[in-house]
């Protein structure tokens, strides 16, 4: 006779919301075995009885067959508790308790769902709220620990009994899928016109269409937020609403139905459809095709790249339904349209994503023709994830929806760590032992409604993570926001604080997300960041070992004509190499449209208001102003994308090779590539010469400090990395020398992983 036995089991890691225990049900129906299974505060118990090798097999299956959405971090067991006797297999109501494990992301309406919501029988048919334990929100709609309906958002929208017959019962795909709805028991959308007018209709879908193929925008409530939607291909409407968010010059992103509609406006290779079609459905940045321009006017103006999107909600794929004519069946669902929808955040003037009716009231008016809302409230607003493939991996530019808040695993443990960014793409990181929680792109600090957002988030990310910070981390610049934010918050907690130089930070990230203790060589380039000396840095070399940080040599430093306004006016940067090239008395002719250019020697001779800068990124500007590129910025790092797509569109071409020098204290000048390029007539060649110059300059500058220190990790941080012309030439160079690069992947390379270098750091100094 088989012996009998029983097991405790433990699964830890994204377990919660993604049909985790309705898979455990099934797995333990179908190997014969008794027991139970849980959510509980530290990810899923269970509990069974049966044949040993059943029980083995069911342990094993846990890692190798999990849902979709689940992510295994860890199955432990315990075998030497006496059988108790159990009969058949239950799931049983989630037990409460110090929180341990994380809630799922955001996620795409899966195929089923899809299906269902386009069958005309089927009793969700068009419903705008599908969804199901395979997708949907979570995050965004979650207020706390155990992932169980009465913490969220649909908590007040009592089940039908059809809803409730299905999240009751452990066989269906609904089977407490916490945001599960019907017609019969709401959500449900409303319409209004610009002035808040509720709109009469029996289908706001149709009524919503009707307006944007007239030409209007509509603010439309989504998972995370609103966006402000409008027909891509209408050049006047898109011109409307640049005016209206003023944001001229920026590039919008625009959602098309599927891959094949995508391939009408971008080129792309089978890693890029499969990241557009994922079930986290981020903005991928990827190359426009012949006709984009000439088809989408004024979406990426001077841009080699488009940001498209597909759908990710059913009301997404209702819009695109009632827009192509409501076709029969699913066949549609894959076929090419050129149908192009804008597909922008609403956060008007800086401000965070709004989130609510209230908020839309007060944010949009003025911007929207109309507001398409629903009564499904979000708790944490959170905005698109923005992703591009660069050097054989996917990059984040921007991570939030569909990737937050999933933890990243540290290469060592120790006390909770809050730690609070920076100031341009703010995000906030708790640890917690050995993971790390980056909460969802926050945004610059420069608005009163970001910094509230921030507030709010670290509150939120404590609570529902069930932490409380021991140490308190920042930026070492003493105005930002989330500097004072930190020492005022360890302040009321008696907590230590421990103030992190920028720089660090980014090479401490990417080691961080790669599990590297070893020293690497940092190469950081950015546009700024405070240093240890107090000036502003930008461009250096450094040799990192977990706390510790010795800046090998930087980027020859340029002035910074009318400080911070400089990072604003590319021409100012040109008009700062022109005068190191003892050619200062061009700048007036040169740049005879803007105001000051006529003073801007003498200023720069008398050094008023020029502060020194190392930063890669004004070295990026100051190229841009001397090949007539671009003079002034209408937003951050245009003058560096436009160079780009010049870069990009010309092609390769060899680096000049007398286009830099090392100095006797291993800095690095560009300053002779700079004078180069004042006396380029071609635009686009001079772009290129650019960017393969800097690859092989900087390459041989790391490749020296290799040799010296025998270091052979390599980490590239700083937002000048989101380029992919410099990282591709750069990374390629180096690894071809043995080196091992490593670039950002879990987060991105700009400020929106400084909050996790910041609490490595400081987990590191006090442990």
């Amino acid at each position: 006779m088989t012996k009998t036995i029983h097991a405790q089991i433990r699964v830890s890691g994204q377990v919660q919301g993604v049909g985790f225990r309705p898979f455990v049900f099934k797995l333990a129906t179908e190997l014969g075995l008794a027991g139970w299974v849980r959510n509980d505060s530290e990810g899923v118990e269970i509990a069974v009885e049966g044949e040993r090798a059943q029980v083995m097999r069911l342990m094993e299956r846990l890692q190798t067959e999990p849902p979709a959405l689940a992510r295994v971090e860890s199955v432990t067991h315990d075998l030497t508790q006496p059988t108790t006797g159990l009969r058949g297999f239950t799931i049983t109501p989630s037990k409460s308790g110090k929180v341990l494990t994380g809630i799922a992301p955001d996620m795409a309406i899966c195929p089923d769902c899809l299906k269902e919501m386009f069958a005309p029988l089927d009793r969700r048919y068009r419903h705008p709220f599908i969804n199901c334990i395979h997708c949907g929100p979570r995050y965004t709609l979650t207020a706390g620990l155990p992932y169980d309906r009465a913490n969220t958002s649909m908590a007040k929208f009592v089940q039908c009994p059809a809803c409730q017959s299905e999240y009751d019962l452990p066989t269906t795909r609904r089977f407490h899928a916490q945001p599960n709805a019907c017609p019969a028991c709401g959500p449900r959308l409303s319409l209004f016109d610009a002035d808040w007018q509720s709109v009469l209709t029996d289908d706001p879908v149709a009524a919503t269409a009707k307006r944007i193929q007239s030409g209007q925008v509509v603010a439309i409530k989504g998972i995370g937020g609103f966006h402000l939607v409008c027909d891509a291909c209408n050049a006047a409407t898109v011109a409307r609403l640049r005016g209206g968010k003023q944001r001229e010059g920026k590039p919008f992103a625009v959602m098309v139905l599927n891959a094949a509609s995508a391939r009408l406006y971008a080129q792309f290779h089978a890693q890029e459809a499969a990241l557009l079609e994922s079930a986290e459905r981020p903005i991928v940045l990827l190359h426009q095709s012949d006709v984009c321009e000439r088809e989408l006017q004024g979406i990426a103006p001077g841009l080699s790249s488009i940001g498209l999107m597909l759908p990710y909600t059913p009301l997404h794929y209702l819009l695109f339904h009632e827009l192509l004519g409501k076709p029969e069946g699913t066949d549609w669902l894959q076929q090419a349209t050129p149908l192009a929808l804008v597909m922008t955040s609403a956060n008007p003037g800086g401000e965070p994503l709004v989130k609510d009716d209230t908020e839309a009231r007060a944010s949009l008016s003025g911007l929207a023709d109309a507001f398409l809302t629903h009564d499904r409230d979000i708790l944490h607003r959170c905005d698109d994830s923005v992703m591009k493939w660069q050097d054989h991996a996917a990059t984040f530019v921007r991570r939030a929806r569909g990737y937050t808040p999933r933890r990243i695993k540290l290469p060592f443990t120790g006390p909770s760590v809050l730690a609070c960014g920076a100031w341009l793409k703010n995000t906030v990181c708790l640890t917690r032992g050995d993971e790390a929680f980056v909460s969802q792109h926050i945004g610059d600090l420069d608005h009163a409604g970001t910094r509230q957002m921030m507030d709010e988030t670290v509150a939120y990310l404590s609570d529902i993570l069930g932490v409380r910070p021991q140490i308190v981390a920042h930026d070492l610049h003493p105005d930002f926001y989330s500097t004072q934010f930190a020492q005022t918050y360890a302040a009321q907690r008696g907590l230590p604080v421990v103030g992190v130089q920028h720089h660090h930070a980014h090479i401490a990230a990417i080691c961080a997300e790669h599990g590297i203790t070893e020293p690497v060589l940092g190469l950081a380039l950015d546009g700024v960041g405070l240093g240890t000396d107090g000036s502003a840095w930008g461009g250096e070399l450094l040799r990192v070992v977990g706390a510790q940080c010795e800046r090998l040599g930087h980027l020859t430093p340029l002035m910074l004509p009318g400080g911070d306004r400089a990072a604003r006016e590319p021409w100012r940067m040109a008009a700062a190499a022109l005068f190191e090239m003892q050619r200062g008395d061009e700048i007036a002719r040169r740049f005879p449209q803007q105001a000051g250019a006529a003073m801007m020697a003498g200023m720069l001779q008398r050094q008023l208001n020029c502060v020194a800068t190392t930063s890669m990124g004004r070295y990026f500007d100051a190229a841009a102003g001397l090949l007539g590129v671009c003079e002034l910025q209408n937003y951050e790092g245009q003058a560096a994308m436009l160079l780009e797509g010049r870069a990009e569109r010309h092609g390769t071409v060899a680096a000049l090779a007398t286009g830099y020098v090392f100095t006797a204290e291993n800095d690095l000048n560009f300053l002779p590539l700079l004078a180069h390029l004042a006396d380029c007539k071609d635009a686009a060649v001079g772009a290129a010469l650019f960017h393969a110059t800097l690859a092989q300059g900087l390459g041989e500058w790391v490749l020296r400090a290799a040799r010296r220190s025998g270091i052979k990790h390599v980490a590239l941080g700083g937002g000048c990395f989101l380029n992919s012309v410099l990282t591709q030439a750069l990374t390629e160079s180096l690894s071809a020398q043995g080196l091992n690069v490593l670039i950002a992947q879990q987060l991105p390379p700009n400020d929106g992983a400084i909050s996790l270098g910041q609490a490595c750091i400081a987990l590191l100094k006090i442990s």
